[in-house]
């Protein structure tokens, strides 16, 4: 376990290191994410969702545990939102706290899962991908809305942006080729597995070259509440919900792991678009990456 979690922050300190050793310049970074984003990382959860033999695992147990979870999550934010706004946290602060304490890193989540389970925890945490990326953008989006300062995103808006969002079309399109696996061309499969295995790698770096250690400031109460719910509370909900629905073995690891990974950088960029406190959102993806080194294998070693 810790060997993989060491290789997966070495590859994320490389990206980063990259990034401020300009070696890769900040503008090549953009189209390197949006590579990743739209096309590498859609071709690994297409291609291990198709692959899958569904039947052969806890498919809505999982599902429904991280689901739960999350919700748990977000409605204790929600019911603690008058005492966050009398400790001096304003709307659009608490809006990167609640991104920051219900999202996920997928990449990490990924790159982890295949070092630990292979084919097997790679199809686990794609179901993970499939059940959790469709609530998340759904309740993200809503709270920034209701909270933050910026101009609310119109229904059809939030619609385009949960459909056309990558982590959704490639789940469902994977989903589908799943009950066709037997006629899918081996080209079309090589194809998509090579694509995929470029995502782990390069995905990593990607998160690697988000943070920014410069802007970390003195952590105060916004920081310390999403770091506690996100890298706490999150993998405790989902490892009692799991226990629950029955959730056991390879699958009951990667159910905690998904809930014990850091928030996702493009956190930032939604908290920027939609009126948020996108500088307290990049102060946190960085103070939770940085820490999951040593939460991830505490939570994995004490709840599985």
């Amino acid at each position: 376990m810790l060997d993989s979690l060491i290789a997966v922050f070495l590859v994320i300190a490389t990206g980063w290191f990259l990034k401020v050793r300009e070696i890769v310049s900040p503008a090549h970074w953009i189209g390197v994410e949006r590579l990743t984003y739209q096309v590498l990382f859609p071709a690994v959860v297409i291609y291990t969702l198709a692959m899958a033999n569904l039947g052969d695992l806890p498919v809505l147990a999982m599902g429904f545990s991280l689901v739960l979870a999350i919700l748990s999550v977000a409605a204790l934010l929600l019911l603690a939102r008058p005492l966050l706004a009398r400790a001096g946290i304003d709307g659009p602060a608490f809006t990167s706290i609640f991104q920051g304490s219900v999202r996920w890193n997928t990449f990490v989540a990924l790159a982890l899962a295949s070092g630990l389970q292979g084919r097997t925890g790679a199809t686990l945490m794609a179901i993970a991908v499939a059940s959790m990326i469709p609530l998340l953008n759904v309740i993200c989006v809503l709270v920034l809305a209701r909270f933050a300062n910026g101009k609310p995103m119109s229904a059809s808006a939030t619609i385009r942006s949960i459909l056309y969002n990558p982590f959704i079309w490639s789940s469902a399109v994977g989903l589908t080729l799943n009950q066709v696996q037997w006629a899918m061309p081996m080209a079309f499969t090589g194809y998509l597995d090579v694509l995929g295995r470029a995502s782990l790698g390069i995905g990593l770096l990607v998160v690697g070259a988000g943070l920014d250690l410069k802007r970390l400031a003195r952590p105060n109460l916004a920081h310390g509440v999403a770091v506690l719910l996100k890298l706490v509370a999150m993998p405790l909900a989902a490892w009692l919900f799991a226990g629950l629905f029955g959730v056991t073995g390879p699958a009951l690891t990667m159910t905690i792991i998904a809930g014990a990974v850091p928030t996702a950088t493009a956190a930032y960029f939604l908290a920027r678009d939609l009126g948020g406190d996108a500088p307290l959102m990049a102060e946190i993806t960085t103070l939770q990456t940085l820490l999951a080194l040593a939460t991830i294998p505490v939570a994995v070693l004490l709840l599985g």
